[in-house]
């Protein structure tokens, strides 16, 4: 399954993800092949791109809990764009209180881990998007931490608001893959702008709210702009709003630059501990689904391989048995102690390698 801009689309390739209308109702079925219309189509919904299977790869396995996530995740989103809309002309906030409690409701309390599947984003809705799904990692990642019920609210909140200086937008930038400092920077000032106000809009909890999405918001500005950075004095749910942004920026869609694996997001962060909070990284690895038996994966040595085993202390270091060789090799023993997984395999022969027995997924988009 790989990520196909949708001016690269060819009748006949084969949808890896549905398509959902913005009411819910679905348009295209799994596994459907494009055609002509089907690809103006695309174009007219605005939509970057889609998922597509390559031409011999099996149709990944696919819960009825995930499909009907996907409706849910449709008609929230649509929700929340809404209320976003409402809260920058207004300064006032009227159902997001119960977005809120929805999130938490179903991921606040959260004991397995989940299946954290990236789906479909347009220019219209890519920043509310991004904002909703990072919102979902948070209510995981918090539960993992013991956050207090209350601050748990505050942090889902945050996450719901914290880009909001980015949705009106024209800055390349908010749509990833941008390296002009000049304009990264003007993105960052835009966002922290409008997190400025955010204590106008939630009456008791406003200041909090405003705190952590502005130290969120400047702790990713440091790293893109190669600026100092001191997280011990960021606070935890601030923190976690980071890394869970970061996450979903990593391994999600974007305008002019490619969508990453999640390994290469989870290597970004252990690299780079003073940078990200190694609790919360722990966290994160513990409420998603990332290197489990079944995944394809790259080593450090060249070597392509298929997990037998998770590493539940070192999630880079799963037992594994090499493609050319065909021997098992446990990352975690002390003769290979150099090798680490660096990538997951995701195209034709390095695709991902679905478990059919396995626990079903949460499709995030």
């Amino acid at each position: 399954m790989k990520f196909v801009k949708w001016e690269d689309l060819k009748s006949g390739m084969r949808l890896a993800r549905p398509i959902y209308s913005k009411s819910g109702v679905l348009l295209y079925e799994r596994d459907a092949k494009l055609t002509d219309a089907g690809i103006e189509s695309v174009k007219n919904f605005g939509l970057l791109g889609i998922y597509i299977l390559e031409p011999a790869e099996p149709l990944p396995p696919m819960s009825e809990e995930d499909l009907e996530f996907e409706k849910f995740e449709i008609k929230t989103v649509s929700s929340l764009q809404d209320e976003l809309t409402r809260i920058i002309t207004t300064k006032k906030q009227r159902n997001l209180p119960t977005i809120v409690s929805q999130i938490i409701r179903k991921y606040g309390h959260h004991d397995d881990k989940v299946h954290f599947y990236q789906n479909l984003r347009s220019r219209e809705d890519y920043v509310c998007r991004h904002m909703f799904n990072t919102a979902i990692l948070c209510a995981l990642m918090a539960s993992r931490l013991n956050i207090s019920v209350e601050n748990r609210l505050i942090l889902v909140t945050a996450a719901l608001v914290h880009d909001i200086g980015k949705i009106s937008s024209k800055n390349p930038a908010v749509y990833g893959g941008e390296t002009d400092p000049g304009k990264i920077r003007d993105m960052y000032d835009e966002a922290l702008s409008a997190a400025d106000g955010l204590d106008e809009v939630f009456a008791t909890d406003g200041p909090m709210v405003k705190r952590i999405c502005q130290q969120a918001l400047r702790c990713q500005k440091a790293l893109d702009l190669n600026m100092d950075l001191e997280i011990k004095k960021v606070l935890p749910e601030a923190k976690i709003l980071h890394i869970a942004g970061r996450y979903d920026e990593i391994t999600g869609m974007s305008l002019t630059g490619e969508s990453l694996s999640e390994v290469r997001a989870i290597l970004e962060f252990q690299d780079n501990p003073g940078a990200y909070d190694p609790e919360v990284v722990q966290a994160l690895i513990d409420s998603v689904f990332i290197l489990f038996p079944g995944v394809s994966v790259e080593l450090s040595s060249g070597e392509k391989a298929l997990i037998i085993n998770e590493n539940q202390q070192n999630i880079l270091k799963p037992t594994v048995i090499t493609f050319r060789q065909n021997s098992i090799m446990d990352l975690a023993d002390s003769d290979h102690s150099d090798i680490r997984v660096v990538d997951i395999m995701k195209t034709l022969d390095n695709r991902y390698i679905m478990n059919e027995g396995g626990a079903s997924g949460i499709g995030i988009s």
